[in-house]
């Protein structure tokens, strides 16, 4: 009988390993930890991959979308004021009647007078007038080099040079702006055309121009790493671009060429359609900013696109997010949670949760809070971990108070921005005190079931004024008699510029006897000193004030026509006198002031 010694031990590597994992619990531990490491690890790491690339989504939209607004509101900022002098200038009456008839030398002295003021204001310090009948183009600049010389030629149907008049006159009525890029100074000059219309009939042309030239190549210039800014025009024509061989020069004359178009920076037909559709709903006054994830190069950008409704531009930016964020920043996240998993599994995920998903999840909440203006929902994430994440919840929550500081800044200077425009709606230029709209407004506001005095008044002779000594001593004069009325009446009552020399005054919850003594007190404010010229020579002003208290009921035409009538018969009774007008006597006339 063969007897041999029985080998129990396994020959084969695998059969090694499992009795070894079978006969040792360190083993088997160890295998679970490693089983329990790799199932807990692939999920983490994709989690954790999509909430970095998702924060970065989102700070890379918001920073678009913030910093489009931010140059939208920048560029329009020196626009509003020039567009509102232009507007209001192309409203002048002396404007219209000086183009209704050309030849008249007084309308003509007129307009060029109301020119000439408003040059003063203009930021550039020029302006153009082009008149409707005889295609005559009137110009002076900063220098007032073209003093008494304003024409300068006559516009011609066949020149291209005059396109830009016949064209900018088959729109409609308002003012129509006008981008000249020039390629060879590296100007760009906004020009505002204002065309005024008389039913169909366009009586003229007239405007100013601005110098954008600082606020483009600071937009569009400034080193960015990984952002591209340029200005797109409504057909989708480069205009200002960091790459010269991209623009568009005078693409209103020479048309759409497709090799400076926007759209041929995409090889992707649906990008470029894509495109299109973001500019058309920013331009309809939809969202202020539209921003889209697109392929460019070969790689993802993110295209964010502003409208600028007064320049006619688009603002694109194109930002490549990888350049912007660098992804190695989160890699020691990623390593810390490898190290921590790879200790014990149940260790990590408690962690893991703790120290890198809530936290994260918050930031990504805050993001959003963020996204939707509330900026202060990001000081909630800041604490004083020094780790990774507490720096980036740290640089976040500073990165939103400064962004929530702009933003503040950004709507308390429109909106002061947008009292200074209605206060100019309602404010004479020249002398600061109401203007037509105002004084109406003003009646209008005033208790319905309570009497109101009405002065309406007159300088004598102001022409003589002028002609003597001067306009600008004729603008002190009116300047003067301003301020003299304003404190003679007192706070509770307005004073307002009614036209070029007249004044109206309105009397809150007045009386007859009332009515005729703050009536005497104006004229005798005015009339008792002599106005003192900055050269020093004194001139004696008179004034005509006709009167009429306005009853419950009565509309602001009414009350005008009466006062209108009573300074009639002041001025037709020789002047520097009183006149109250009676409902019952139509007029009644008190002696001359220095009689009285």
């Amino acid at each position: 009988m063969d007897i041999r010694p029985t080998n129990t031990r396994p020959t084969s590597r695998i059969g090694r390993l499992g009795h070894a994992i079978a006969s040792s619990l360190r083993a088997r531990v160890l295998l679970l930890v490693l089983l329990g490491f790799a199932v807990v690890a692939v999920p983490a790491y994709g989690a954790f991959n999509w909430i970095v690339s998702s924060t970065i989504l989102q700070l890379g939209t918001l920073f678009a979308e913030k910093q489009i607004l931010y140059d939208r509101y920048r560029g329009l900022e020196a626009l509003n004021r020039e567009v509102s002098l232009a507007e209001t200038l192309a409203g002048a009456q002396a404007i219209r009647d000086w183009a209704r008839d050309e030849a008249d030398p007084q309308r003509r002295e007129r307009g060029i007078a109301e020119l000439e003021h408003y040059r003063k204001a203009f930021a550039d310090g020029s302006y153009f007038f082009v008149v409707g009948k005889s295609g005559n183009y009137y110009f002076n600049d900063k220098a007032n080099s073209h003093a008494g010389s304003q024409y300068s030629y006559t516009l011609d149907p066949n020149n291209p040079r005059d396109k830009w008049y016949y064209t900018t006159a088959a729109l409609g009525s308002g003012c129509h702006l006008n981008v000249d890029n020039d390629h060879v100074l590296h100007v760009t000059k906004v020009w505002m055309n204002c065309v005024i219309r008389e039913g169909k009939t366009v009586l003229g042309i007239l405007g100013t121009g601005i110098d954008l030239t600082a606020f483009v190549h600071e937009v569009v210039n400034v080193p960015q790493v990984g952002v591209t800014a340029m200005f797109v025009d409504r057909a989708g024509q480069i205009q200002a671009h960091r790459d010269r061989d991209l623009i568009a020069y005078h693409s209103l004359v020479t048309g759409v060429d497709a090799k400076t178009s926007v759209y041929s920076l995409f090889e992707r037909p649906q990008d470029q359609a894509e495109l299109k559709a973001m500019m058309d709903e920013v331009a309809i006054g939809g969202p202020l900013v539209r921003s889209q994830f697109m392929q460019l190069g070969g790689k993802s950008v993110l295209v964010g696109v502003g409208y600028l409704d007064k320049l006619g531009w688009y603002n694109v930016t194109l930002m490549d997010i990888d350049q912007i964020i660098d992804h190695r920043l989160f890699l020691p996240i990623g390593l810390l949670l490898a190290l921590a998993i790879v200790g014990v599994v149940a260790l990590l995920a408690w962690l893991f949760r703790r120290q890198v998903v809530d936290r994260v999840g918050r930031l990504e909440t805050a993001v959003h809070a963020v996204r939707r203006g509330d900026f202060a929902a990001a000081d909630g994430i800041a604490s004083d971990s020094a780790d990774e994440i507490g720096r980036l919840s740290k640089a976040f929550a500073e990165m939103a108070r400064t962004l929530g500081e702009h933003t503040r800044l950004l709507e308390t200077r429109v909106r002061e921005r947008t009292l200074e425009l209605e206060q100019l709606a309602f404010r004479d230029q020249q002398t600061g005190i109401a203007n037509r709209r105002g004084f109406m407004a003003a009646y209008n506001a005033l208790a319905k079931d309570k009497n109101h005095g009405m002065l309406l008044i007159d300088i004598d002779l102001f022409k003589q004024i002028n002609d003597s000594y001067g306009h600008v001593a004729g603008d002190v004069v009116v300047l003067e008699v301003a301020r003299r009325i304003s404190a003679s009446i007192g706070i509770g009552h307005v004073c307002a510029r009614w036209g070029g020399d007249e004044f109206i005054v309105l009397l809150a919850d007045s009386a007859p006897h009332l009515l005729r003594a703050v009536a005497y007190a104006v004229m005798a404010d005015i009339c008792d000193e002599k106005v003192i010229l900055p050269d020093g020579r004194e001139i004696a002003v008179t004034i005509s004030i006709g009167a009429c208290l306005a009853e419950p009921g009565d509309k602001i035409e009414m009350a005008t026509d009466m006062a209108d009538a009573a300074l009639y018969m002041a001025k037709a009774d020789g002047r520097n006198k009183v006149v109250v007008f009676d409902r019952q006597t139509e007029a009644q006339s008190d002696k001359a002031f220095g009689e009285a």
